[in-house]
């Protein structure tokens, strides 16, 4: 009896535990499958969860967006469903428990990385769902999950997706031609200089029937493209109907790498008018041929400069800040911060002014975003411009691009855009010195638009003073300083007109002018 009693205390021990373990739910083990591979799944998750730690404009904890991922399973199948009880993670199948984790420290990126790649394994062997998501599939469904839960801009691609937004950012194969459709076929609108459409003889108003074996009849605008598209130095040959032809032609062409002019020029009275459509790689060298071009038509007679970036969204940043140092001969453009030192950047106008002192109004809209903006920002706060039109769209943050193991990429805000005079674009914009928002767009009395802005001068300064005051976090009274401007999509001629009216008198520009650089305090 002592010695059956001194030994009962462990066996009851040994009983307990056997009882909890057996009511505990049972882990299948998880094997890797050819479709969903756990050591792979593991390095890009881990990848891109650290990532995320490192690199975005908040600290954030893997503890957090790590959940908001795999809630994001439930777009694969709804059935799924991933819960927390105190310390432990609960995963749920139609509403049965099938698994309960310990939750990894808040911070451990790489220990939410492998708790994901499990419970994702667990989803695989409970769901049919799961079992037929490919690997892309479920990557997918997690970082959506994760970013879409950060902010609008930081996105995620997978390996396809992510291979095309690399070719669209270092430039694609192509032909040269713009094209619109005619009777169901693209008919040539324009052929760029110096490129293989042009060298080849094609022309305005020529019809393209195929692209090598493709008929093109009846094929949408993006489907087009996307066939006379292809890999750099590959070869296209197309069939072209041409009026006064009566067989079609047969053309070969060795696709070369295609950066369209996106800046337009003009002149009229003296006044020279410059479009920026958006920033790609050539922008800023295109703009500056185009200044060039004005002075060599035109001489001492230019009296001013009408830059348009209305309906812009952006593009590359260093572009846009490009485009403002050709107006600038010295001065802060423009500055961006983040949590990684990398983000860290500032920006100096360091050349000369290649408008010559000429007076520079800017017009921008609710559709001028991101690089857009950094370029009228700096122009304004420089006392180098006047601006004509509608608060801008208020897009001042900065992504970078982070590549993972499986060839996708995730796209992740790391920094915001800062204005020469200290003021977060993002959120806020750009404030016009000259607001047309709400005017009727057939009324075309420039003078007397500049007029009531100037007899209401108080009141711009005083938005321009709080616009330049108020800070990030601040949301409310941003808004509020946005609603004096609202913003608005502008194509009409009006903001054109006005701008014309201004240059055509130093006096009304100088003043004009004032009335933004007054309350700048740019360093």
């Amino acid at each position: 009896m002592s010695v059956l009693n001194r030994n009962l205390p462990g066996v009851l021990i040994v009983l307990v535990t056997l009882i909890v373990a057996a009511c505990a739910p049972q882990r299948p083990p998880q094997t890797s499958d050819d479709d969903y591979p756990l050591p792979a799944a593991k390095e890009v998750f881990t990848a891109g969860y650290e990532s995320i730690v490192e690199r975005y404009i908040e600290i954030v904890a893997p503890g957090q967006f790590a959940m908001e991922g795999l809630h994001g399973l439930g777009s694969i199948d709804p059935a799924i469903t991933i819960e927390t009880d105190e310390s432990d993670i609960i995963v749920k199948f139609s509403g049965t428990v099938a698994d309960r984790i310990a939750a990894p420290a808040d911070d451990d990126a790489e220990g939410w990385a492998e708790l994901t790649v499990h419970i994702t394994a667990l989803g695989r062997q409970h769901s049919m769902e799961m079992r037929r998501a490919s690997a892309e599939k479920i990557y997918e469904a997690v970082f959506d999950g994760i970013l879409s839960n950060l902010d609008i801009y930081s996105r995620y691609a997978g390996s396809k997706e992510a291979k095309k937004n690399r070719a669209k950012r270092s430039g694609f194969g192509g032909i040269g031609v713009r094209f619109h459709i005619v009777k169901n076929l693209p008919q040539v609108t324009f052929v760029m200089p110096d490129t293989p459409a042009q060298k080849a003889g094609i022309l305005k108003g020529d019809r393209i029937t195929h692209a090598d074996e493709t008929d093109l009849g009846g094929l949408k605008q993006a489907q087009i493209s996307e066939k006379l598209r292809g890999p750099i130095h590959s070869e296209i040959i197309l069939q072209i109907e041409r009026k006064g032809e009566s067989a079609p032609l047969v053309v070969k062409l060795e696709r070369v790498h295609i950066v369209p002019d996106t800046v337009s020029y003009g002149h009229k009275n003296g006044i020279v008018y410059l479009k920026i459509s958006t920033f790609n790689q050539r922008t800023a060298r295109n703009l500056l041929n185009k200044l060039k071009k004005a002075r060599a038509d035109l001489g001492d007679t230019i009296k001013g400069i009408i830059l348009d970036m209305r309906g812009n969204p952006g593009g590359l940043l260093k572009q846009s800040i490009q485009v403002a140092d050709l107006f600038l001969a010295q001065g802060r453009i423009s500055e961006t911060r983040g949590r990684h030192p990398d983000s860290l950047q500032s920006y100096d106008a360091g050349g000369r002014d290649m408008a010559y002192g000429r007076p520079v109004v800017v017009l921008v809209d609710g559709k001028s975003a991101s690089a857009a903006e950094v370029a009228a920002a700096a122009l304004q706060d420089r006392g180098r411009a006047v601006i004509i039109g509608t608060s801008s769209f208020g897009k001042g943050t900065v992504q970078t691009v982070i590549r993972l193991p499986n060839e996708g990429e995730i796209t992740l805000t790391w920094s915001r855009l800062i204005a020469p005079s200290g003021f977060v674009l993002h959120g806020l914009g750009v404030y016009p010195t000259i607001c047309t928002s709400s005017i009727d767009g057939n009324r075309i009395d420039g003078e007397a638009i500049i007029a009531r802005a100037l007899s209401e001068r108080i009141k711009t300064a005083a938005v321009m003073e709080g616009w330049r005051r108020t800070s990030f976090q601040e949301k409310t009274q941003r808004q509020e300083l946005r609603a004096f401007c609202p913003p608005e999509r502008r194509k009409l001629q009006l903001d054109s007109k006005v701008a014309e009216a201004l240059l055509n008198s130093k006096t009304l520009y100088a003043r004009t002018l004032n009335l933004s650089a007054s309350a700048a305090a740019a360093r």
